[in-house]
């Protein structure tokens, strides 16, 4: 790390530079990406982050989520600060920073750069010109039928139509790839855990489309007729062809066109907006989508359930996290839908459970302990669906500070689960819900109370979320996780987490669990619990055991019965 570091400042001075920016996404601004450029410079492994290199400090800046992990990875070489002091930071007051173009958006920029110091374009990556970037496969893109996504392409493109002629634009260029996935019912394998298709879209208000990608990848969908030949273009043949578009204004995407794009845009274009509506569109999921979803969570409630009873009441061995991790992965990888891992497992024992995303390493990571307490928050992607889950649960009889501290977010869990949304509408007054009960004893958790899911799409997606400032409102087909939590640092770690969906019955919008798996009932204080939320308790387990009880053998099946009494 440290030479790669002295390798970059050495460029310094040839590009006329104080510094360098490396941001966590990669030129498609996707969540995981198999390019990781923040983690060769810096070591730092999380899902969001962002390096500022000087001539002699070294920057870091993450979210609360990756507090302690941070510190660990990258503490020895960087001033680790949250995004939040980013904002208009004067720590690089009058210096001129290096960007590439393709990794930043004019947004970002303007937020976080512009108000102290000069930022310098770059064409070229200069972490890419010291570390030769790894050329991954092509892996052909592929087609979903109205059967598993329950809307055609055509009617997604009608509606971006409509929207484009009620804007009075001619065009919307769509540069996040699961926006593309969404519009076209195509999917790809680009990402490590999502199986997103690198790609781009260009929509016309007249319902013309051009796929942005490379030809390997898209021959199989102009060979099926899922796109016409003249309905797709080398991504690398654009800035020649956009000249010849006819028309005076684009849409644009503010959280994934990046500068280069934005510019290249410009060029010939007024941009008159920079909101995507497909995010929107895409967060509403259809019947059709829901059942496949509810399908999906069964069978990854059954993996669960058969990995939960092992490690609680099977296995006698010494295991370590990583091995509780592959024996989970095993279960899953026992039913013929699942894919991969929608995310990198987090399997946290004792102090390690502090680490909100904690990642398990072989030659580092510790064997469970009985005395400790074990978090465990893991997903899949299944023919088809995503899946994530997140189960604290214990070895040994703990004290009575932990249990009541589990109990205070299980209560902050069922209450986001009963929540009255025609009252409480977004997420913003759902959070109040979720640390009301850790709030009373001074308690808190550093992270949203619950993130927007994608249909077989990425595990992580907007604009919905249950966090203490979104203020989007709630609507019927959203999938949200449901995921409060508490963390001592050294000590242990505690989250309860369910995927939900938002019903409709007679005008009444509630939440619908997803998530089938026990929540662990050994370290719950029931004295702390009211009727209502014993009851809650008592019908989800009840729920649990009628729809995985029929795939569990004799002892399984008797232990999850249980639950319920």
């Amino acid at each position: 790390m440290k030479n790669y570091i002295k390798e970059l400042r050495n460029k310094f001075n040839q590009y006329k530079i104080d510094g360098y920016i490396v941001p966590k996404n990669d030129d498609y601004f996707t969540e995981y990406s198999k390019i990781n450029r923040l983690k060769i410079i810096s070591n730092f492994s999380g899902s969001a982050g962002l390096a500022i290199i000087l001539k002699k400090k070294n920057y870091l800046f993450t979210d609360g989520r990756y507090t302690i992990q941070s510190k660990i990875e990258s503490g020895r070489n960087f001033k680790i600060f949250g995004f939040e002091k980013l904002v208009n930071c004067s720590l690089f007051k009058n210096l001129t920073l290096g960007i590439d173009p393709k990794l930043f958006t004019n947004t970002k920029i303007k937020n976080y750069f512009l108000k102290y110091n000069k930022i310098k374009i770059i064409n070229k990556n200069l972490i890419d010109e010291i570390k030769k970037k790894k050329i991954y496969s092509s892996i052909p893109f592929f087609f979903l039928n109205k059967g598993i996504v329950g809307e055609s392409s055509n009617s997604k493109i009608n509606k971006l139509s409509n929207y484009l002629k009620k804007n009075n634009s001619d065009y919307i260029f769509i540069s996040a790839p699961e926006n593309v996935a969404w519009i076209l019912n195509i999917r790809g394998n680009d990402g490590p855990n999502s199986p997103v298709p690198n790609s781009r879209l260009i929509i016309s208000k007249t319902k013309k489309i051009l796929l942005l990608s490379k030809l390997n990848k898209c021959k199989s969908l102009i060979k099926n007729k899922i796109i016409k030949k003249n309905e797709f273009l080398d991504i690398d043949e654009l800035p020649n062809k956009i000249q010849h578009f006819k028309g005076v204004n684009f849409i644009i995407d503010d959280k994934s066109c990046s500068i280069f794009y934005e510019n290249l845009i410009k060029s010939k274009f007024e941009i008159i907006g920079r909101e995507d509506p497909t995010y929107l569109l895409k967060s509403i999921k259809n019947k059709v989508e829901i059942n496949n979803t509810i399908k999906a969570h069964i069978l990854d409630g059954v993996a669960l359930t058969k990995f939960l009873y092992w490690i609680k009441n099977i296995n006698k061995k010494k295991i370590t996290e990583v091995d509780a991790e592959k024996k989970l992965e095993k279960f899953r990888k026992m039913n013929k839908n699942f894919l991969y891992p929608s995310f990198d497992t987090i399997a946290g024992s004792g102090k390690n459970g502090a680490i909100v995303h904690y990642r398990a390493k072989k030659q580092n990571c510790r064997i469970i302990n009985k005395k400790d307490i074990f978090l465990c928050d893991s997903g899949g992607q299944y023919k088809y669906g995503t899946t994530d889950v997140t189960r604290t649960i214990c070895f040994s009889n703990q004290n009575k500070n932990i249990k009541n501290i589990f109990t205070k977010v299980l209560k902050g869990h069922i209450a986001v689960a009963k929540t009255n949304l025609n009252k409480d509408d977004t997420g913003k007054k759902i959070d109040k819900r979720a640390r009301k009960f850790l709030k009373i004893s001074n308690l808190d958790y550093a992270h949203g109370t619950g993130h927007g899911v994608g249909f077989f799409l990425n595990v992580h997606e907007g604009p919905q979320s249950i966090t203490k400032i979104n203020n989007v409102k709630i609507k019927e087909g959203m999938i949200l996780s449901n995921e409060p939590g508490y963390y001592k640092e050294n000590k242990f770690g505690i989250r309860i987490e369910n995927l939900v969906y938002v019903n409709k019955k007679n005008k009444n919008l509630f939440f619908e669990n997803l998530t089938m798996a026990p929540i662990e009932k050994d370290l719950i204080n029931f004295e702390l619990l009211d009727k209502s939320e014993r009851n809650y308790l008592f019908k989800y387990h009840l729920d649990v055991y009628a729809k995985l009880s029929k795939y569990l053998n004799e002892n399984e099946k008797k232990w999850l019965a249980s639950f319920i009494y």
